[in-house]
């Protein structure tokens, strides 16, 4: 599904990415750990075009996303509130996100009122802009809207910063029902080793550009994450 090959960035003399080959097979619940400055935003960030390669590509479904939109289609993704449209309220930019999934408003509001557990009573019906939720409610806002549509490829960047354990808990569940389906391939990046095992099914570690691990997650797999950050 997803085929990274040669692939860096650099920013002067400096390289923050540098992966030979990295695969996430269709289906796949795929982890991203590292501590900051490790590459993960960097990679998400090429993945989703929104910066180019020094050297290398990736390929998403037969697709080169440095030289055709093609992906864009099955593709969706939250990496921050920049993704959000500040000045709209959250069922505005439901609508907008909807619009271009070639969703009606009528199907957008039968599958958004599937997520209230999540919303809490915080988001819908606020008459809030967006700009001004918190954080948090900013960011139930942005993974709700990625999944409108059922894009075959979801990306999310620390989707569990910023939330209550509460949500954390709801939005573990919905992720995992999610990953269920085969036909959704999911990426996370995480600093929180415990809930990035609990969802993922793979776990890639990056140190400093670097895949220095890739692990099939198992019951010891939070250990060993957690021997190898405590190092």
């Amino acid at each position: 599904m997803i085929k990274t090959t040669n692939l860096s960035k650099k920013y002067g003399k400096v390289t923050v990415l540098n992966i030979e080959t990295l695969e996430i097979p269709k289906g796949q619940s795929f982890g991203l750990v590292g501590n900051n400055g490790a590459g993960k935003t960097t990679y998400f960030n090429l993945l989703l075009d929104l910066i180019r390669p020094s050297t290398g590509n990736i390929v998403n479904n037969g697709v080169q996303v440095n030289t055709s939109e093609d992906w864009k289609p099955f593709t969706a993704a939250f990496i921050d509130e920049s993704f959000l449209i500040g000045y709209l309220t959250a069922e505005e930019y439901f609508y907008f996100i909807g619009e271009l999934r070639g969703k009606s408003k009528a199907d957008v509001d039968t599958f958004v009122a599937q997520f209230e557990e999540i919303f809490n009573g915080e988001i819908l019906n606020k008459k809030k802009y967006l700009r001004d939720l918190s954080k948090g409610n900013q960011k139930k806002a942005g993974i709700v809207a990625a999944l409108i549509g059922e894009p075959e490829v979801v990306i999310l960047d620390e989707p569990f910063a910023n939330l209550d354990p509460t949500t954390q808990f709801r939005l573990k569940k919905m992720l995992k029902e999610l990953t269920d389906n085969k036909n959704v391939t999911v990426l996370i990046s995480s600093h929180d080793l415990l809930h990035v095992t609990e969802v993922c099914e793979r776990i890639v570690v990056l140190e400093k550009g670097n895949v220095i691990k890739d692990i099939k997650t198992s019951p010891e797999t939070l250990k060993e994450l957690e021997a190898h950050f405590a190092l």
